[in-house]
């Protein structure tokens, strides 16, 4: 149970922090181009990188600290972080060529998910 709560606790603050990250980005570039999103998925893809490094290099946490830092401040400042993990993860390995299909096919799939989503729904609603 204290899992749980880990990761709600670091959701929360990973959810403000984005919004804060994300005004403040908008303010300072504008929102013609989504800078916010990008900075939130690059900041966070460079944190979960030094966490992930340190956890094997120099540090071990307790599980429900990991998962604060990783599944819930991380996760929910950006989804894209994970991402990431898995992409190194998978050419760390060796499988260059399921990393890149990996890469390319998430990117695809999800935003055609997106917009099948949004077609279903205006679809029921129209």
């Amino acid at each position: 149970m204290k899992l749980v709560f880990a990761i709600a606790f670091g959701g929360a603050l990973g959810a403000l922090a984005r919004y804060f990250v994300s005004v403040q980005v908008s303010h300072w570039l504008g929102s013609n181009i989504p800078w916010a999103t990008f900075t939130v998925n690059v900041i966070g893809s460079f944190i979960l990188g030094v966490l992930y490094e340190s956890g094997t290099l120099v540090w071990q946490p307790t599980a429900e600290f990991k998962a604060f830092l990783t599944v819930g401040i991380l996760g929910s400042f950006t989804t894209f972080s994970a991402f990431s993990l898995d992409v190194i993860v998978l050419i760390e390995r060796g499988a260059w060529t399921t990393a890149g299909c990996y890469a390319f096919g998430s990117l695809v799939m999800s935003v055609l998910g997106l917009m099948a989503g949004m077609m279903l729904l205006r679809g029921l609603v129209t």
